[in-house]
């Protein structure tokens, strides 16, 4: 098994970000009736806006690039699960003895699993191909978990607890730089955070209501905000080439407006060797001759394909006609990850 990486600095500034201090677990708290622990939560998601939230009850965390998971500590064992709720307890065998290490009897610890640079930043190809791909079988002896929320522990719920009470038990908790990693609140101004985060090419940051309980889906209390932007996309085709890999000119990708698929444009960066080849073998398992979108280029040698592989692309911005601007493929989005197609307002 690999020995995950040590942590690098990723905010060094003249002036570095530091993290707040963290506080001893309060010995004097009281006990509380236990409470039935979850077969498993809904993840909170993040919601994402153009500019930062100010105000003393916003958190700032660095926002990582890898699967959300979701670590079950039990009686009988740990249990990793996918925000699709897939048990892949097996393919984080590092994390999953790092949770067992721990010494609590239950926990439910959500974060995100990444596989890091050498310059410390998450790298979500590099946690894709340690997986063997979109999938495949690997497990990955590279993956660290980085923990960012405490919704069970001890026998107790905090889902319905405020975030500043979840950090503080988190904190306790995860002391280490083994494969289980706390994901540090930055005590800075979030806009000064962010054009750092930005100046040090990371995909941006994460703002949290310290006041906020623990809600599932998309409501508010957790912002995202992003340097570039990255999103998911379906594979509605390619163009074909014989001077490219695997023979992918481009990908023709798809968004969702209303209840339907409508093009938004193709992306031919970004590919490299081995993962095009695999991408290749899967779309040429889902060519037909009807395009799930409406398409009025003027591409030639389009194979379109049934729009079942979900692409995630990095990109710089929209056109005045819908499109994307600069994009860039990172990797396909496996259907244990949940990903969701972007949605045009």
């Amino acid at each position: 098994m690999t020995k995950p990486p040590k942590s690098k600095p990723l905010l060094q500034t003249d002036k570095p970000v530091r993290s707040r201090p963290r506080k001893p677990r309060d010995p004097t708290q009281p006990n509380l009736p236990l409470d039935p622990m979850p077969y498993r939560v809904e993840p909170c998601l993040a919601l994402l806006k153009a500019r930062v939230p100010k105000g003393d009850q916003w958190a700032y965390e660095i926002k990582w690039d890898g699967y959300r998971l979701a670590v079950h500590i039990e009686p009988t064992g740990v249990r990793i699960i996918t925000r699709g709720g897939h048990d892949w307890t097996h393919r984080f065998p590092a994390i999953e003895a790092a949770a067992k290490s721990l010494g609590v009897s239950t926990a439910i610890l959500d974060g995100e699993a990444v596989v890091l640079d050498e310059q410390g930043r998450s790298d979500f190809s590099a946690l894709q191909q340690s997986l063997g791909g979109r999938h495949g079988k690997a497990t990955s002896g590279d993956a660290i978990f980085m923990a960012f929320d405490l919704l069970y522990f001890d026998g107790h719920s905090f889902i319905e607890t405020e975030l500043s009470t979840r950090r503080h038990l988190l904190e306790s908790l995860i002391t280490g730089e083994g494969a289980i990693r706390l994901s540090e609140e930055v005590d800075a101004d979030g806009e000064a955070l962010l054009r750092i985060a930005c100046e040090h090419d990371l995909e941006g940051i994460i703002a949290k209501d310290r006041e906020a309980p623990y809600r599932s889906g998309r409501g508010g209390e957790w912002v995202k905000v992003k340097c570039i932007q990255s999103d998911s996309f379906a594979i509605v085709g390619y163009e074909h080439s014989m001077s490219a890999r695997a023979g992918i000119g481009s990908l023709l990708l798809a968004a969702r407006r209303g209840g339907k698929l409508v093009y938004v444009g193709s992306v031919g960066t970004g590919f490299k060797e081995a993962p095009t080849w695999k991408l290749r073998e899967e779309l040429d398992k889902l060519v037909t001759k009807k395009p799930a979108v409406e398409y009025a280029g003027r591409r030639k040698d389009i194979v379109w394909t049934r729009p079942r592989l979900i692409a995630e692309i990095e990109y710089r911005a929209w056109t005045a006609d819908g499109k994307l601007r600069h994009a860039s493929y990172k990797g396909l989005r496996d259907s244990a990850d949940k990903a969701e197609i972007y949605e045009i307002a």
